[in-house]
């Protein structure tokens, strides 16, 4: 799926009525993260409440 400068454009436009210009930068932060989130997951093979929580196995069973 390649992306011409006219795609790109509009997008950045259809963002910048929807979220405003203050907002604007938060929400490319928040995107950024969730994108780094995702890759960090998709590398470790694990999800982020897994780490945190400390679980092996599927919920609802217990160890």
């Amino acid at each position: 799926m390649n992306l011409g400068m006219g795609e790109i454009l509009l997008l950045l436009a259809l963002a910048l009525v929807l979220f405003g210009a203050k907002r604007l930068p938060e929400v490319g932060r928040a995107v950024g993260s969730a994108v780094k989130e995702f890759k960090r997951g998709l590398e470790t093979g694990e999800s982020p409440e897994k780490k945190e929580n400390g679980e092996d196995g599927e919920p609802g069973q217990e160890k």
